[in-house]
């Protein structure tokens, strides 16, 4: 039965329009002002927002799999807490094995997602080998519906050296595809870590004293000067200082095409947090780490100006009780990492929307419109159209509630947003035309469907 939402505000790119919405096999077919309802089911929207649905681009589920330090939350309980809060498609990272094959990752990824996933999903692919081999399978990639990669600055057992992302850079242009850096100077971390180890600085605190903001704003001045020798647009992932917000504004007045993600984290958390009591700080440490109140400060003027394009979470949800705690005798083993998935519209509404950073459309914007423009998902997802997926999220700006770790959707044991009251939430999250989840319940599990990516659009 097709769906009709009707007297709702719909968000689009110039801004909320009085209009309704109706939805059959899959696919917006009409939008337009006082549709009649005819055999539809109807749904009043009154006083409702109505949001494309929204995009996480950077989400790390069932990571570290076997592993003392695996991820709390699987492809079900993670894909699950996205859709609660709104999100229906996740791009996560597939991570092949040290010389193994791209096609093996793409496998496993598969394996574990489909026909569990109860949110839309696609797979950025992580460069960790680069050879002949893995170059001629990047056409294959692209068959596959996989047209982004990572590559790391950062990790021993991640990073490749400069000539390498280089090579990548030219090979995966030829494709089309577009390339995210973690960008922090891999050999600077590893240096500031046994500096603070040598002092006897072994607690939470020397976190983000071993990775300091000029770490990460080195790495993104040199991963863009690649990136203009090799004539490559790039995606520059979880941006979180000012001194990496200033390189990329020189590149861009260069005339250099790039994009930027940040996460909520950098700029709601801050580095005040790793002070906290009984190891409490553990629950921050993620890489890169929360930063000052400037440096967040920053990041809001990016947004508020649009030089920040996308905004993802990097969930990656390692529990603090068993997994956290690892590190209570060395900082350096607390497995970096945080929740987010299930929390990101409603921050992201309160915190910018309802404290006038940004409008309703800038929200759109960076949740669904540019993600699914950057990673070749437009128009299909990320706009309200007809033609479009019936991927929809029905939100309440009026609504107050309070974040708790015991009433969230993620299996993992804590949330860094814990007692945060907010006004917005997602009142009712449409799948493919159908109702998935209403008031942070999810209604519909495992009806998720992997999204066959083409070109970004940003290329053409």
């Amino acid at each position: 039965m097709s769906v009709l939402i009707q007297n709702g505000a719909l968000v689009l790119p110039e801004g909320p329009v009085r209009a309704d919405l109706r939805m059959d096999g899959g696919r917006i077919v009409q939008i337009g002002p006082d549709l009649p309802a005819g055999d539809s089911q109807v749904v009043d929207a009154a006083g409702k927002l109505v949001f494309p649905g929204f995009i996480d681009t950077h989400t790390h589920f069932e990571m570290n799999k076997g592993l003392p330090n695996e991820t709390a939350d699987d492809w079900r309980t993670g894909s699950m807490a996205a859709l609660a809060g709104g999100t229906t498609t996740v791009l996560d990272f597939a991570e092949p094995q040290r010389g193994c094959s791209l096609r093996s990752a793409l496998e496993t990824w598969h394996k574990r997602a489909d026909g569990v996933a109860s949110c839309h999903y696609g797979f950025h692919m992580t460069i960790k080998d680069w050879d002949s081999r893995i170059q001629a399978e990047l056409k294959d990639m692209t068959a596959a519906g996989v047209t982004s990669y990572k590559v790391y600055m950062a990790y021993d057992n991640l990073r490749l050296s400069d000539g390498v992302i280089y090579e990548v850079l030219k090979a995966t242009a030829a494709e089309g595809a577009v390339v995210g850096c973690h960008c922090e100077n891999g050999d600077l971390v590893t240096a500031g870590i046994a500096a603070q180890r040598a002092a006897g600085n072994l607690g939470v605190e020397a976190h983000p004293l071993s990775r300091p903001p000029l770490v990460e704003a080195e790495a993104v001045g040199r991963y863009l000067a690649i990136a203009e020798l090799a004539g490559a647009p790039v995606n520059i992932v979880h941006l979180s200082t000012r001194r990496g917000l200033e390189a990329v504004r020189a590149a861009r007045a260069r005339g250099q095409k790039l994009y930027v993600e940040t996460c909520p984290q950098y700029l709601l958390l801050d580095d005040s947090l790793y002070g906290l009591p009984d190891f409490e700080g553990a629950k921050y440490v993620f890489s890169p780490p929360a930063r000052s109140r400037d440096d967040r400060a920053a990041l809001w003027e990016g947004v508020a100006a649009g030089e920040i394009d996308t905004m993802g979470t990097d969930h990656c949800s390692f529990d603090f009780h068993g997994v956290k705690e690892l590190g209570r005798d060395d900082f350096a083993k607390i497995p970096n990492g945080l929740p987010g998935v299930e929390h990101r519209p409603a921050l992201m509404y309160h915190f910018g929307v309802g404290q006038g950073r940004m409008t309703v459309s800038d929200l759109a914007r960076l949740l669904a419109e540019n993600p699914a423009k950057l990673f070749g998902m437009w128009p299909q997802k990320g706009c309200l159209a007809v033609g479009s997926d019936a991927d929809v999220v029905l939100f309440d700006p009026a609504r107050t509630w309070t974040i708790t770790a015991k009433e969230q959707v993620q299996a993992v044991d804590y949330t860094p947003y814990e007692g945060m009251t907010l006004t917005g939430r997602p009142e009712a999250v449409f799948l493919s035309g159908r109702l998935a989840a209403r008031d942070g319940k999810v209604l519909l599990e495992g009806q998720g469907q992997f999204v066959r990516r083409g070109k970004s659009q940003f290329w053409r």
